[in-house]
């Protein structure tokens, strides 16, 4: 049974990272045979060497997902940016059964890429407000941006670092604006396939009333809430057509692979299971 246990997981993750392959190759076919595409950001490369700035990717996922981390460390193990220094991190709240805490603590000693929430796990009742206000109490340096992300989202990260440098490191809120069709930032708020803070709006989220008193709800959209309540995020970005749903899975917030994208949502739905 174990044998076969570990066989299915080589396989399914064999699987998972012949798709992401296929996204890959499919983005950078593209690029070769269509015209740019635009989006509501500019990027620019320079040649001048500039200062790096500084991203925590949190992703945020269940401790029984062990698989899904394996894989994505491969993923995100290859890539690196020349202007960003990001460090990507697993999230979830509290273990609850033995093997978690004898697997996790194994993943913790090799890989050092988890943050263990005090919190029970949880879709819609504060483990997004959670992770935000516990980063300034709990990490050793702080970061220019922090950027929340689902463990169903494809991120590539130099395109996603380019889009970022020339941004402001202050009151900064950027990701996908919902709804689908809308270019508009400041309407409503940032999906949660990935969504970006500066660090200012990290600690306003942790010292807060605001927040901390509105921790019930669809969690992403409760931070619009909380950023429209509080004044803040005056720097609002939509980084589409960029960040988006993978073909044919999401209706209006699908499209096709492109060559600039930053980040492909639920590519796992259809095709992982």
């Amino acid at each position: 049974m174990l044998k076969l246990r570990i066989a299915l997981a080589t396989l399914s993750a064999f699987a998972i990272l012949l798709f992401l392959f296929f996204i890959l190759f499919s983005i950078h076919f593209k690029s070769l045979l269509l015209p740019p595409t635009y989006t509501s950001i500019t990027l620019h490369k320079t040649s001048s060497p500039q200062q790096k700035f500084s991203l925590l990717i949190g992703i945020l996922t269940r401790p029984d997902n062990y698989d899904r981390r394996h894989f994505l460390r491969l993923i995100y193990g290859i890539q690196s940016s020349p202007i960003a220094r990001i460090d990507v991190k697993f999230v979830f709240c509290n273990l609850t059964k033995p093997e978690q805490r004898v697997f996790v603590a194994l993943e913790i000693m090799r890989f050092n890429d988890i943050i263990i929430l005090n919190c029970s796990e949880n879709m819609n009742s504060g483990k997004t407000y959670t992770y935000f206000s516990t980063l300034p109490r709990i990490l050793s340096r702080q970061y220019d941006y922090v950027m929340k992300a689902d463990d169903d989202v494809f991120i590539r990260l130099e395109p996603l670092a380019l889009s970022l440098q020339p941004l402001p490191r202050f009151d900064l809120y950027y990701g996908f604006v919902i709804p689908c069709p809308s270019m508009n930032p400041f309407v409503n708020y940032m999906s949660g396939m990935g969504f970006v803070l500066s660090w200012d709006l990290v600690e306003w989220i942790g010292n807060s009333e605001i927040p901390k008193n509105h921790t019930f709800g669809p969690e992403d959209k409760m931070v619009g809430q909380w950023l429209n309540a509080g004044n803040k995020a005056k720097n609002r970005f939509s980084n589409k057509p960029a960040m988006y749903d993978y073909p044919g899975t999401n209706g209006r917030c699908s499209h096709q692979l492109i060559p600039d994208t930053v980040a492909v949502h639920r590519y796992h739905d259809n095709k992982i299971g």
